[in-house]
């Protein structure tokens, strides 16, 4: 079971938000969902000054099984992207909640943090699928 950060809103299809507090969101995937994907071989990011919306997929992470769309958690612009993924993308598999981190949204309504998961809720969701 990977330690999950407390700091962290989940969404049901494995996404993780952290609010900087800028009122801006670090995105990225589950340390759960990258040990279901395996080794990443490609990452596709949202370009900078693109605009996401909640629920909707914005990206594409791809290993050696799958390739998995990855889900805006929270509706905004893309204020940054982790370019170092292109060359790197098993950092994702190594860092998730760190290094592989995917990309960065100017929230437009902060409110669709309140509708993800908990780190306990996400926790929970998980120990589920695992049985």
């Amino acid at each position: 079971m990977s330690d999950i950060p407390g700091d962290l809103k989940f969404m049901k299809s494995h996404e993780w938000a952290r609010v900087e507090g800028d009122g801006k969101v670090t995105v990225g995937i589950s340390d759960h969902a990258q040990g279901l994907l395996g080794d990443l071989v490609y990452v596709d990011l949202p370009s900078v000054g693109d605009s996401v919306d909640a629920g909707n997929a914005c990206a594409v992470v791809e290993s050696v099984k799958a390739a998995s769309d990855v889900y805006a958690p929270v509706s905004g612009k893309v204020t940054a992207v982790n370019s170092a993924l292109a060359d790197k993308p098993e950092t994702i598999n190594e860092d998730a909640y760190g290094e592989g981190w995917l990309f960065v949204v100017e929230v437009s309504e902060p409110d669709q943090l309140n509708e993800l998961l908990s780190p306990d809720d996400y926790a929970e969701l998980i120990e589920d699928d695992e049985h």
